[in-house]
């Protein structure tokens, strides 16, 4: 396990390093990231966007069980992630580890994995369950929000990795259960 921790500072310093460097130009980027991370802060966004969903949807259309899917899935997801395995694997932050400034508030929970990218990624799943092409651009976007986690330096690049599988592996068997578990009920109605 090491050798991963040694690969993950590698990464990790190499961008800020490059972040850092007088040709870019930071002020503006640091800002953007910190708003996109912020957005991420307890599934905001995503929440809000499947309550939207629900509230735009009925019975003739796939919004309201969109909603529903995208609802369960950070559900499922905020569970798995925050509730088992960061007190699980315990990992400390980057900045408590390598003694750095960081742009955001120091944070209270473990490192790994990250929840702001499992979130992401959980929700980008059951968006592109949905829809494709908005699935894709949420895909997109969770991985700008995980990169916005790197950047600001609150994760390591495994604790973002292991996010976006563990968000898309939770997501994935979410939607798959509510798929059999529609079929069954429907099945017994007929």
């Amino acid at each position: 396990m090491e050798w991963i921790q040694a690969i993950d500072i590698t990464i990790l310093t190499g961008i800020r390093n490059f972040f850092d460097a007088p040709w870019v130009g930071k002020p503006w980027l640091d800002n953007l990231m910190m708003y996109i991370s912020v957005l991420g802060n307890n599934g905001l966004v995503w929440i809000t966007l499947g309550i939207l969903f629900l509230l735009a949807g009925n019975r003739k259309n796939q919004w309201r069980t969109g909603g529903l899917l995208l609802l369960l899935c950070l559900g499922a997801n905020a569970l798995v992630c925050n509730a088992v395995l960061k007190p699980l694997v315990a990992r400390m932050r980057p900045y408590d580890l390598l003694g750095y400034e960081v742009l955001v508030p120091h944070l209270s929970d473990f490192s790994f994995p990250s929840g702001h990218t499992a979130a992401s990624f959980a929700a980008a799943t059951a968006i592109y369950a949905m829809n494709k092409k908005c699935g894709i651009a949420a895909y997109i976007f969770a991985a700008v929000m995980g990169f916005s986690r790197l950047y600001l330096g609150v994760h390591f690049p495994t604790d973002v990795l292991a996010g976006a599988l563990l968000g898309w592996l939770v997501a994935a068997i979410t939607i798959y259960v509510y798929r059999r578990c529609t079929l069954i009920k429907k099945s017994r109605i007929l």
